[in-house]
């Protein structure tokens, strides 16, 4: 199954590169009551990289409310004062994306499907894995206000 995901989404890619679709989707800043940040790790793509959860946004669907269904459906938390950070321009991979990012607080604890998911965990901001995404990393220290807010995912 792990050969097909990854060709479809190497494939949906392209296809959106190639017509320059402009994408929407969010990200989530999920703490736990410890304060850790919920990461997760992917089965298609650099699937090597922590990053934040998250996905596309719906037609007509408000980006906070993208937020919660996109967590609900990808590790089963379910989110509480969900709070607006910023909103980032993307142009990796070849597409235009807007990316919303969000912060909120989750009392559940993660599950994959094991098919979209290879892992989903709490880390403690201080001991984030070697291997996080270099767009988590950038998000992760403006949070602790070690670098300023640029608009870039």
């Amino acid at each position: 199954m792990r050969p097909l995901i990854d060709f479809a989404y190497r494939m949906r890619l392209r296809i959106l590169a190639l017509l320059r679709w402009r994408t929407r989707g969010v990200k989530v800043m999920a703490f736990d009551p410890a304060g850790r940040l919920l990461l997760v790790r992917h089965r298609y793509g650099r699937s090597d990289l922590w990053m934040l959860p998250g996905g596309g946004i719906a037609r007509a669907e408000a980006p906070e409310v993208a937020a919660v269904r996109e967590l609900a459906e990808e590790t089963g938390c379910r989110l509480d004062a969900v709070v607006p950070i910023g909103r980032y321009e993307s142009g990796s991979e070849g597409r235009r994306d807007t990316v919303h990012l969000f912060r909120a607080l989750t009392a559940g604890e993660p599950f994959i499907d094991a098919v979209e998911l290879a892992e989903a965990r709490f880390f403690a901001l201080d001991a984030l894995p070697d291997t996080l995404s270099p767009a988590t990393r950038r998000r992760v220290d403006e949070l602790a206000g070690a670098r300023p807010r640029d608009g870039r995912w």
